[in-house]
């Protein structure tokens, strides 16, 4: 691994697998985990869903952006973000001067199918009110370009979780 990392940032829409990912890169490492939603919901103390009801969707980015400075002070971690990270600039900036940033890129159909058997997934707000399939084709091209931005490197999320682990690892070693 290339001597200057320090930090994974795994980036990605909802359901493309950073939490397990990055528990697993992290175990593999010898590294920490944090997860930036998981620590939004510790500091607000109700999940995401409440927190955007009762406080709105600023009050959340404004925490998220707050998980992300907090986690980026850390050393020999990796970070699973939430999938709107990278909606402000400040953010994106962050993701690129702090640590190697992976964006684990799934086709729709995959993320749709997740969220659809995931029993968390009442507990996210919609962010269109669209249907699964529509919102997750509508939201991924939206931040497309966001996370293309962000990102050192860009790997298939739709392989089983050891090979996206390996995966990674390699490119960790020549960043």
């Amino acid at each position: 691994m290339g001597s200057e990392v320090c930090r994974v940032f795994l980036i990605g829409g909802r359901a493309s697998g950073k939490s397990t990912v990055g528990r697993a890169l992290a175990a593999r490492l010898g590294w920490d985990f944090a997860d930036t939603d998981a620590m939004v919901t510790r500091r607000a103390g109700c999940d995401i869903a409440t927190l955007v009801a009762e406080r709105g969707w600023d009050a959340f980015r404004d925490m998220e952006s707050d998980a992300l400075r907090d986690a980026a002070a850390r050393e020999r971690v990796v970070v699973a973000t939430g999938g709107g990270m990278v909606l402000r600039a400040e953010n994106r900036a962050l993701l690129r001067e702090a640590g190697v940033t992976v964006f684990l890129s799934l086709p729709v159909e995959v993320v749709a199918a997740r969220l659809a058997r995931n029993p968390e997934h009442g507990q996210r707000p919609s962010l269109t009110g669209k249907a699964v399939a529509d919102e997750v084709a509508d939201v991924m091209r939206e931040r497309a370009p966001l996370y293309a931005e962000a990102a050192r490197h860009v790997v298939r999320g739709d392989a089983p979780v050891a090979c996206i682990v390996e995966d990674i690892t390699a490119l960790l070693a020549f960043s």
